[in-house]
């Protein structure tokens, strides 16, 4: 059995659809942001089945992958301060709790 370009976008596929799933049901901040990281890692698995696959000499989709996981680094940092801060002030992280911008 040969492993093709459908197999790791029906993986990709799978988690991008898992971490949606979880962000739009979690109700934790910390799971929240696992859920994006996980999709993130969805779209990094789509990059390299495509820059392995096209018939490109570049390597344009690890590039991609590079910026992909800086931009995964800064977010899970700024995120992380964001969660801290939170519990600080309101000690939960449960966003149902977290309602005192309504106006």
């Amino acid at each position: 059995m040969i492993i093709g370009i459908t197999h790791f976008l029906i993986i990709s596929a799978a988690l991008f659809c898992i971490g949606l799933y979880g962000i739009l049901i979690k109700r934790n901040l910390f799971s929240i942001l696992m859920c994006i990281e996980l999709m993130l890692n969805a779209v990094n698995i789509n990059l390299a089945a495509f820059n392995y696959f096209l018939p490109m000499p570049d390597l344009s989709g690890q590039v991609m992958i590079l910026f992909s996981v800086a931009v995964a680094a800064a977010e899970v940092a700024v995120g992380l301060a964001l969660i801290f801060r939170v519990y600080r002030d309101f000690r939960t992280v449960n966003i149902d709790k977290l309602n005192s911008m309504k106006g």
